[in-house]
């Protein structure tokens, strides 16, 4: 995302790319109350008729800019849809890409906003906090993009994914019947295998940048031997097709182990050691890790892993959490109160040096941890809910019974 111009408080320009979609999505917020409306502004294409002095009419459309007092905005992920053998062997690739659609009011009407990649867009909101700058800020880095290409496979299935920062993509996924083996129809087995190799590999060339230098790591992921049997075809084509630049990325390639041959197992894939070992410094491997490491202290010993917004803010109150894991789903809420309420806590636990995770939940590791409401803590030391409970009911009674004493004298 490239920022060509900023005026903190007042307004913020962007450039988009594909990721740079989920980036806008967090940034703009649905109008709840008036005093913190957000504004969006973008082109969009309108009808125009003109009608000449003999009566007659021409419809054009022109290019007009409109600033939306937004109401409604919808996120639509990139996901390419399943084909089959001859689909994914066209010498063209189906792009999976996200759209944005921005819906609100301008002059007394409502309009959508369909935004597109390389077009300008302005943000107007009277209030920046500190989790909206830090993604913006975030976002414009130079130099970002997919960090892992993942291959999770079956017997004649498979799902091409690109990793990043805050998203997995699915790219394309690929479907080809595999007869089974059965006496007197091995052929068969065989042929159907080779199909689906042949098919996995064109799909590899085209959706996976293999030659990037930002990208860490391909992930071959299945269950059973299929990921060897892959590697080796991979691998294979490529000597005879003498393609240089894949066999140098060869040390690339890491095969891993999955129960299941689905999307959601790329939560399993970056919770093993091999894959810890090579990608622990990236944002998405380290959120993993740590809500694992969470819901095992929660098995272990849960007075030192507490979810729920009002339990984590009790413990960020009593300065006993180091690590807080937090849904950025929760910033999106449609109540400006709540969504500082969420900063809050985020800046209460930084103050207090704690560590803050900010997990997408356009990742595996986001939606599991939205299963558990969205925000968990891994505590420094124990504190028992029942007797925190307590003394904030006892606190709460204190303060009360002062404030009627004040209000009798």
């Amino acid at each position: 995302m490239k920022i060509v111009g900023k005026h903190i408080v007042k307004g913020s320009y962007v450039r988009r790319r594909t990721e740079d979609m989920w980036h806008l999505y967090n940034l703009i917020q649905e109008v709840k109350r008036l005093r913190t409306t957000p504004l969006a502004q973008g082109s969009e294409t309108d009808r125009v008729q003109n009608v000449s002095a003999t009566g007659s009419s021409e419809s054009h459309r022109v290019r007009t800019n409109l600033t939306l007092q937004v109401t409604r905005i919808a996120f639509t992920p990139p996901v390419t849809p399943t084909t089959g053998a001859s689909d994914a062997s066209a010498s063209t690739p189906v792009e999976a890409t996200a759209s944005l659609q921005i819906t609100g009011r301008v002059m007394g009407a409502f309009h959508t906003l369909d935004i597109e990649s390389n077009r300008d867009v302005r943000i107007e909101k009277l209030e920046w906090d500190s989790i909206s700058l830090e993604r913006l800020k975030e976002a414009s880095l130079p130099g970002r993009g997919a960090e892992v290409g993942a291959i999770v496979c079956g017997e004649g299935t498979a799902a091409f994914c690109l990793l990043s920062q805050h998203m997995t993509v699915v790219l394309q996924r690929i479907d080809v019947p595999v007869p089974r083996k059965r006496a007197g129809s091995v052929t068969a087995h065989e042929k159907g295998l080779a199909r689906f190799y042949d098919t996995l590999y064109q799909s590899f060339l085209r959706h996976i940048p293999y030659a990037n230098p930002t990208l860490r790591a391909i992930v071959i992921a299945s269950p059973g031997w299929v990921r060897d049997a892959v590697f080796d075809h991979i691998m294979a084509q490529a000597t005879k097709a003498g393609n240089k630049a894949l066999l140098s990325v060869r040390q690339k390639f890491m095969r891993v182990h999955v129960n299941s041959p689905h999307v959601h197992s790329l939560v399993e894939v970056l919770k093993s050691p091999e894959v810890v070992a090579q990608l622990k410094e990236t944002k998405f491997a380290r959120e993993g890790i740590m809500l694992d490491n969470f819901f095992k202290m929660l098995a272990s010993d849960e007075q030192r892993a507490w979810y729920g917004p009002d339990h984590v803010a009790l413990a960020v109150d009593r300065g006993a959490v180091g690590t807080l894991l937090i849904s950025d789903e929760l910033f999106r809420a449609g109540d400006p109160e709540v969504r500082r309420r969420y900063v809050s806590l985020v800046e209460g636990v930084r103050e207090k040096r704690g560590e803050v995770l900010m997990f997408s939940s356009m990742h595996e590791s986001g939606q599991q941890l939205n299963q558990i409401t969205g925000i968990a803590a891994i505590l420094t030391f124990p504190l028992d809910i029942e007797v925190v409970e307590a003394e904030e009911r006892e606190a709460k009674e204190e303060e009360r019974k002062r404030v009627e004493a004040n209000d009798v004298s």
